[in-house]
């Protein structure tokens, strides 16, 4: 790995770990300041649209000012929001600059990652992705616990993750890279997808709700069952690294496994994780840790599994793209309709009822893979490709992912795929 890549992968991990401090201190103070969860969780939900938003409109602002104006424009602006949190605490305000926040975080990843293709070489592509991977989900976990070092109900922590967000653009900035092409972004048929694979489109969907509501409604949870901050970060932390490490070995199983039986199992079992913590969310802070780790796990490799069935189905490189950033659009529309859910719903009946409508939902798609499992003819093992650990970022990521480059095209398989 380059030293220019190595700097880039530290000021965006910089950068992230101000927005995993940002996460969870936005929903403790929200509930300091007396909001309701269903206001919480609107507000929550308004960073993924702005992240759905961004997805859209920072391409073409990309394209009229450039890949170095924009990353600057936008990481300030970025910035500064994160700093307003603390000088405006109303809903209304907040959910304005949850957009914001979203439209700029985006913003910062499309840039970065135009920047890691430009410099990555067909060869290195896939190690690139996996590294990036591991240090988005790090720096994010390493972000809970920044909320120990100061008062939830200042200014303070509002501070610390701007400075950061400020921060991590130093090394980028310091860094000698030419600007990449400009960026394509082709129209998405996502009718043509759920007609290809609807397990891998209903997935998506299904990973993008619980991850929504749990980004944006987790630490909301964690601190009306009565957990302290100290254990609000574990149990937030303890989510995010099994979300890291449990999806090796789950990618692992679902490469010798049919893929949709995977995904149906890992749905199911994640459903009873769910529940689980229903049982010992006030009982034992140990109990509750370990079924944050195994939720997190299971419940990142959903959209992982979703993408690789996808993939599955498909024949040629560019397709393998196209449907993929497809799927990360209906992972962001249930980025949005999670917390806008949920919200009400932990109004109503308490804060069980987020674990339990995670399960519901998880159960619902385990239901659907059953079906699919009876009805549709399996991929043979020998056509599927390899499984390839992810999160949600952009979908210029996805030109890092091993299969869309045209050095593998060789490793698909020829034949056609069942539906």
């Amino acid at each position: 790995m380059s030293g220019t890549i190595a700097m880039l992968l530290l000021g965006l991990g910089t950068l992230l770990v101000g927005n995993g401090l940002l996460g969870t201190l936005l929903g403790i103070r929200a509930r300091l300041e007396g909001f309701t969860n269903t206001a919480i969780g609107a507000l929550m939900a308004a960073y993924f649209l702005g992240y759905v938003m961004g997805t859209f409109l920072v391409p073409a602002f990309i394209r009229r000012v450039g890949h170095i104006r924009s990353f600057a424009a936008l990481a300030a602006i970025g910035s500064a929001s994160v700093l307003c949190y603390g000088l405006i605490v109303h809903p209304l305000v907040w959910a304005a600059l949850r957009v914001i926040t979203g439209i700029a975080v985006v913003g910062v990843y499309t840039v970065v990652e135009s920047w890691l293709n430009e410099q990555s070489s067909p060869h290195t592509r896939g190690r690139i992705f996996a590294i990036y991977m591991m240090v988005t989900l790090a720096s994010l976990a390493a972000g809970q616990y920044l909320i120990l070092t100061g008062d939830t109900g200042a200014l303070t922590l509002f501070a610390v993750a701007s400075m950061l967000f400020t921060l991590g653009l130093v090394p980028i900035a310091a860094t000698r890279i030419h600007a990449p092409q400009p960026l394509a972004t082709p129209p998405v048929r996502l009718t043509r997808l759920f007609w290809l694979a609807p397990l891998a489109a209903g997935g998506a969907f299904i990973a993008g709700i619980v991850s929504g509501a749990f980004w944006s409604l987790g630490a909301v949870f964690a601190q009306r069952v009565g957990l302290s901050e100290e254990s609000i970060a574990l149990f937030m932390s303890a989510t995010i690294i099994g979300g890291a490490l449990l999806q090796w070995p789950i990618g692992r199983l679902s490469d010798h496994y049919s893929r949709r039986f995977m995904l149906t199992l890992v749905s199911f079992a994640a459903a009873l994780v769910a529940l689980l913590v229903l049982r010992v969310m006030y009982a034992s802070l140990v109990a509750l840790t370990a079924c944050a780790f195994l939720y997190g796990g299971l419940m990142f490799s959903i959209y992982s599994l979703s993408v690789a069935h996808m993939n599955d189905r498909l024949s040629a490189p560019g397709d393998v793209l196209d449907a993929t950033r497809g799927l990360l659009l209906i992972f962001g529309m249930g980025s949005i309709a999670g917390p806008a859910i949920g919200g009400p719903l932990m109004d109503g009946f308490g804060p069980g009822t987020l674990p339990a409508y995670s399960a519901t939902v998880l159960g619902l798609l385990g239901l659907f893979g059953l079906l699919r499992l009876i009805w549709a003819v399996p991929i043979p093992l020998i056509e599927q490709g390899r499984f390839v650990p992810m999160v949600r970022t952009t979908p210029v990521v996805l030109k890092m992912l091993p299969r869309t480059d045209t050095q593998t095209e060789l490793d698909l398989p020829s034949s056609s795929k069942h539906l």
